[in-house]
């Protein structure tokens, strides 16, 4: 086994601002939600997309699964996913999030060999946890479920109370300096950009 082997994909936002769901955007003609999980594929053997949607996901090399908690934001999908995880971790990202670094989930996975953790997240100006681009341990289910169940859903309080490894700004600035890397697409004006982006890198 893999133990981070396993990626789980959020794909479950209201896309208030966008106007449609987000799970149907194409970037310069390019499924977005598909683009990733085959790019993800390329490094994980296990990807779980919590959706409402799965027709979506019918040709693609992944599972998908449902809140179980639903309405608690980023951590009712993490929650989930972990649980349907083949793996003792899951890397977690949204359906939004265009850009992967490799060589940051690299840094990743060589950062939590070194110490026994539950969490490898992102800090960003020093107090802000970046949920994604980061793994969660199954050992985290439980505790989460009782988290969701007394009704919070911050990833920063749930993360406090246990053994997180939370990496520098700085140091992910070397990977993704203009922190792309935790950009989401919320907007029509941030789906031009982006298509603009691409079609200058010739994608």
């Amino acid at each position: 086994m893999n133990k981070f082997g396993t990626a789980i994909l959020l794909a479950g936002g209201k896309s208030s601002r966008m106007g449609f769901d987000k799970q149907q955007l194409k970037v310069n003609n390019i499924l977005l939600v598909e683009y990733i999980i085959n790019r993800l594929y390329t490094v994980f053997d296990d990807i779980v997309v919590v959706t409402n949607n799965s027709e979506h996901y019918t040709n693609l090399p992944c599972r998908t699964v449902q809140d179980e908690i639903p309405g608690y934001g980023p951590l009712s999908g993490i929650h989930i996913g972990l649980k349907m995880a083949k793996n003792q971790y899951g890397y977690v990202m949204a359906c939004d999030m265009p850009y992967i670094n490799f060589d940051y989930i690299a840094y990743l996975k060589n950062r939590m060999e070194q110490v026994d953790c539950d969490a490898c997240v992102t800090v960003f100006n020093q107090e802000w946890i970046e949920p994604f681009h980061g793994f969660y341990s199954k050992k985290l289910i439980s505790p989460i479920e009782e988290y969701l169940k007394s009704g919070k859903r911050s990833v920063f309080g749930l993360l406090k109370n246990f053994n997180s490894i939370y990496i520098e700004e700085e140091i992910a600035r070397e990977y993704s300096p203009n922190w792309d890397l935790f950009l989401n697409i919320n907007t029509k004006e941030d789906l031009l950009e982006l298509e603009t982006q691409w079609s200058n890198l010739n994608m």
